[in-house]
């Protein structure tokens, strides 16, 4: 069977490899001019290891994943820290009893942070967008610190317009946890997610053609099954109307000093028009001189990284995926093509559900 793979990210790469591995001819092709999708790592000028497209944390509860990724790269420990900068202090985050005590100046018990939780929350009977989500978790004052303002620059919504989804992704201890994951796996490839991907695509059965757009050379190509990552409207033509996505720009710099701060990334939710910086050496276990940083800048417009969460956007979303299911000999699979937000790790997982399905 030929197969055409559009799109050379986490989840083309994973079909390429496993068809190519089943006796499949597989040609991949992305419009980039590398592979990796947004997971791409490279080298700057100065020798460090940095995130092309903002930083990618590998994370999983799946053995089966990592396992399957272990075969193409060894790894490098790795758990990530996040602090928030409130009120002129770096405080952790996501919210635990750590952040309570150090915002409201206070020394709280992990059992008093929970009672002090309990008081400030905003009973909902239901939950009907992120903004419940958020005051039935931690109430009125922590919503206006933390997350009101970072949504907003962030997704250029207010938290009222967005799906409890979105901040439901991030949790709330009372305990003194202040890892941003708590999955069993937290690893970073050994030698970067590039060189990883490289890996998966060596083999004699996959072709790879990269600066290659599939709208413009669509009518070129003849496969027997195509598997297709990149925005689901736009395979329709948005003959439906158009999905949004939320857009970044990044701003890489180099500094001359060890170390910026103290850990990977640092959230900026009330101050800038930025919503975090993250210094990549704390990321990699890198040792260089010097440090390498980038600023993410939430955009209207630009490449899409996120699908809105909106019911709007869902409900038009659902349409297109109705017309996906009656595609032949096509599947749809990613973040863009399914329209959902995925970790790395649930896009590999669907990938091999995908391929074994085949």
């Amino acid at each position: 069977m030929n197969v055409l793979v559009v799109g050379a990210g986490f989840a083309g790469c994973v079909v390429a490899e496993r068809l190519a591995s089943a006796g499949h001819s597989i040609l991949i092709i992305d419009k980039r001019d590398h592979l990796g999708g947004n997971a791409y790592d490279e080298y700057d000028s100065h020798g460090v290891l940095v995130h092309r497209y903002g930083p990618h944390i590998f994370h999983t509860n799946s053995q089966a994943v990592f396992a399957y990724l272990s075969r193409f790269t060894d790894w490098h420990a790795y758990q990530h820290r996040v602090l928030s900068q409130i009120d002129g202090k770096l405080v952790p985050f996501p919210i635990n009893c750590d952040t309570l005590n150090q915002v409201y100046d206070l020394s709280m018990s992990t059992c008093e942070a929970g009672e002090f939780l309990s008081r400030v929350r905003v009973p909902k009977d239901r939950i009907e967008s992120s903004e419940d989500a958020v005051l039935a978790s931690v109430g009125h004052d922590l919503c206006d610190k933390f997350y009101r303002n970072y949504t907003r620059k962030q997704w250029g919504l207010e938290l009222s317009e967005l799906s409890p989804g979105v901040t439901g992704r991030i949790p709330v201890r009372t305990n003194y946890d202040d890892r941003y994951f708590t999955d069993a796996i937290q690893f970073m490839p050994g030698n970067g997610y590039t060189k990883m991907f490289e890996r998966i695509l060596d083999h004699k059965n996959i072709r790879i053609e990269l600066e290659t757009d599939y709208f413009k050379k669509r009518d070129s190509f003849s496969a027997q099954l195509m598997v297709y990552t990149g925005q689901l409207d736009a395979y329709f033509g948005s003959c439906l109307g158009s999905l949004p996505y939320r857009s970044l720009r990044f701003e890489h710099d180099y500094l001359f000093i060890s170390q910026l701060q103290p850990v990977g990334t640092v959230n900026y939710p009330n101050d800038f028009p930025y919503t975090r910086i993250t210094e990549f050496k704390h990321l990699t276990g890198q040792r260089v001189d010097g440090t390498s940083i980038v600023w993410e800048y939430p955009e209207a417009e630009g490449e899409p990284y996120y699908p809105i969460p909106t019911a709007a956007n869902e409900a038009l979303a659902a349409q297109y995926r109705q017309l996906a299911a009656k595609e032949k000999d096509v599947i749809f699979i990613g973040r863009l093509a399914q329209y959902k937000y995925l970790n790395m790790d649930q896009v590999v997982a669907a990938a091999l559900k995908a391929t074994r399905q085949l």
